[in-house]
């Protein structure tokens, strides 16, 4: 199948063309039919299945093809994301998919001051990316009305349960027009999601997307035996390797990110800590650094390890591990992206 059996515009065509995607995934071959005909949609895809243009293409489709008829004025589709780079990295797939479109996105969320984001809005806006306390904050004082809502999309909304917003996700869902079309993605099936998804959904199709192995084939895997005392020394001598290039370290805590960066940059391996206690700026900051090279080693925990989308990322490593199976996939899930290879490190404590 291609993107053109997908029946997506021409301009939508030659965008995909220029992102230099050959076919659709699984995800968006099963969505994007479902989402242009009109209906709701329940998709449950690990990350890194491109789950982001499933969603975004369809959606721009539809509201070009409002323009064309006389579409109300206002937001016309909300993305609801739990973090503050996956939000960044659905906005970004917006806007390079909508080039030439002439729509408006806008992208908010907490941490940094509002000041540009309520400028942005009064501009107008077409399509707006959120974080549900952000969001919240800017209806409350009456920059953000959600009357003229048509779209509306739940991602990651398993993680955004486990992060403590079903509050805020209800207060939202109460304020939107009930004539909708609503999309919700998630990665895994839980009780707690599947009853969610029944207060947004109005008979939704359903589109499971499981991965042939549950992790992918491209990923290769190699585990160190240590004792406790001696990782960090591990850790550095790991990355002293020539044949490694850049790494992305994962850590329980957000204190033993910031140890961890801390000692390999005394050893002259340039890194940097990205955590929830990091600055809006700062964390941008230093994923730019890392995508640029002039960091080689960026130490996330997992709370913002999602929507972390990085080309080319050689090696994974897991300081520490996860304490359930689920998050571990996640982790090696950010190598291996796309057809690329990776390679998963961890070190496991010696008999000793």
């Amino acid at each position: 199948m291609t993107f053109k059996d997908l029946t997506l515009t021409k301009s939508l065509l030659d965008a995909i063309q220029k992102a230099g995607y050959q076919s659709p995934t699984k995800i968006q071959q099963q969505s994007i039919p479902h989402i242009l005909a009109g209906k709701d949609l329940f998709g449950c895809a690990q990350t890194g299945t491109g789950k982001t243009a499933a969603f975004a293409l369809p959606i721009l489709q539809k509201i070009m093809e409002g323009q064309k008829t006389g579409a109300r004025h206002g937001i016309k589709a909300l993305v609801l994301a739990p973090t503050r780079e996956l939000a960044n990295q659905i906005d970004e797939s917006f806007r390079n998919y909508g080039t030439g479109s002439g729509l408006r996105t806008t992208c908010v969320y907490g941490g940094v001051s509002q000041q540009l984001q309520v400028s942005k809005l009064k501009k107008g806006t077409d399509i707006l990316i959120a974080t549900p306390g952000r969001l919240l904050d800017l209806i409350q004082q009456r920059f953000i009305q959600l009357g003229t809502i048509r779209y509306l999309v739940l991602d990651e909304a398993d993680r955004m349960l486990d992060m403590g917003f079903i509050n805020d996700i209800k207060k939202i869902i109460a304020m939107l027009p009930a004539d909708r079309q609503s999309l919700f993605f998630a990665a895994t099936l839980t009780p707690e999601v599947k009853k969610l998804s029944g207060t947004i959904l109005s008979d939704p199709a359903l589109v499971f997307v499981t991965p042939e192995k549950e992790i992918s084939g491209l990923i290769r895997q190699s585990v160190y035996y240590v004792r406790k005392e001696d990782k960090r020394d591990l850790l550095k001598h790991v990355m002293k390797d020539t044949g490694m290039g850049n790494a992305l370290v994962f850590t329980r805590t957000k204190h033993g990110a910031d140890r961890v960066a801390r000692d390999l940059n005394r050893s002259g391996i340039t890194a940097e800590a990205i955590h929830g206690d990091k600055s809006q700026n700062k964390r941008e900051k230093s994923l730019m650094g890392f995508r640029r090279g002039v960091i080689r080693v960026l130490v996330a925990t997992d709370v913002v390890s999602r929507g972390i989308d990085i080309d080319s990322l050689s090696h994974v490593i897991n300081y520490e591990i996860p304490e359930d199976p689920a998050t571990y996939v996640h982790r090696i899930g950010r190598t291996g992206r796309a057809g690329a290879k990776g390679t998963c490190k961890l070190p496991r404590k010696s008999a000793s």
